[in-house]
């Protein structure tokens, strides 16, 4: 079959897909904003845009000219945020449910994807536009307090609570935050429906607290749910769209949210494989489906830039995505639980990873690198 002048865009839209949405599919299946910034300044510069969907320009490259993205060379850090199911509530503030930070070093030859804790101790700094006068507290209250907009108590906005939000884990990390993107669930089975679902290896038996085994979901009682459950029991796995997002969001289980990020950063890898050894990107009607099923649940707010980090990252192989965990405990004494605090191992990879020292840290402390 002979392409079109519609196949390089279809392709490029793909591979932005994968290098930057695909990372955060874990948490949801709609980009509230992304914005690649030029800022040499902490946390990049301020988010532009308004959560309004916003057409999606992309141009083909000319045949003679470079490709978009020749231009980037790294380091890049990209902040992929997963808000809770209740953004449709009306006024309801979005928080933060999973933060993860993708830093892919000078030469974009490796990338590296880490969590952080939702519950995670943090110094939130002052944030005029919402009023808030900083402090420190739990990180997924970041993005709920930045979203506050003076005189609208009902019309919180995303866009200005990721805006705190990156502020803050730059201010955290010490890494300068390129590109973002804020994502809800709606959208994300139909998504991997597309892909045909995806294989996964279940590393612990996992019960679901929201869903019964047909997929419809448990009714709420007082003190939790009731009925059946569905259970993913350990070893290799397919799941449709419906079973990978709540496989990926469950955290009352051994291990609590340290397992739940390690669950997601493994379906993360699980799609890409997917998406790489099926060829995706060269089959244009497959392109066209996985890019409908998104639908209007896939916005961009800052231009057409996508294309560049799409071109700049296509080349990062698959065995060079390192997944890492980062261990950490609960602050607090007995009942007075206040949060999550990294430990120093945790700690010092990020300070290695900012150094360019990540593999020799990694090397010292294999059961960093999440497996499977």
């Amino acid at each position: 079959m002979i392409l079109g002048s519609m196949a390089p865009r279809r392709r490029w839209l793909l591979l932005g897909l994968v290098a930057l949405a695909a990372v955060a599919l874990i948490a949801a299946g709609a980009v509230v904003v992304t914005r690649l910034t030029g800022d040499d300044k902490p946390g990049g510069a301020p988010v532009a845009g308004s959560p309004t969907p916003s057409p999606v320009v992309t141009p083909t490259p000319s045949p003679s000219g470079p490709p978009p993205g020749a231009n980037i060379t790294g380091p890049l850090t990209l902040l992929l945020v997963g808000v809770d199911t209740r953004v449709s509530v009306p006024g309801w503030e979005p928080h933060a449910d999973a933060v993860l930070v993708l830093h892919v070093p000078k030469g974009l030859g490796r990338a590296y994807l880490f969590s952080l804790p939702r519950d995670l101790l943090v110094d939130i700094p002052a944030f005029p536009k919402a009023d808030y006068k900083g402090g420190k507290t739990k990180l997924t209250h970041a993005m709920s307090f930045g979203s506050r907009v003076p005189g609208k108590p009902k019309q919180p906005s995303t866009p200005q609570g990721y805006e705190l939000l990156r502020s803050t884990v730059s201010g955290y990390t010490g890494l300068r935050i390129d590109a973002g993107a804020v994502l809800t669930f709606n959208g994300f089975d139909r998504l991997v429906n597309a892909l045909g679902g995806v294989d996964i290896y279940v590393d612990q038996r996992v019960a679901s607290l929201h869903r019964r085994p047909d997929g419809k979901y448990r009714q709420s009682a007082p003190g939790g749910y009731t009925g059946p459950q569905q259970v993913y029991e350990k070893g290799n796995r397919h799941l449709n769209g419906w079973q990978a997002l709540d496989y990926a969001r469950q955290r009352y289980i051994t291990g609590g949210d340290y397992a739940r990020q390690r669950h997601q950063q493994q379906l993360i890898r699980a799609l890409t494989r997917k998406i790489l050894d099926e060829g995706l990107a060269r089959q244009p009607e497959r392109v066209d489906q996985v890019v409908a099923a998104l639908g209007d649940t896939l916005v961009y707010v800052g231009g057409n830039r996508i294309v560049d980090l799409a071109y700049a990252l296509s080349g990062v192989p698959e065995d060079r995505f390192v997944l890492v965990g980062l261990p950490g405990s609960g602050v607090g004494k007995g009942s007075a639980y206040r949060g999550e605090q990294l430990t120093s191992e945790g700690r010092k990879f990020i300070t290695e990873l900012r150094a360019g020292r990540a593999d020799a840290y990694l090397s010292a402390h294999p059961t960093l690198v999440v497996k499977n």
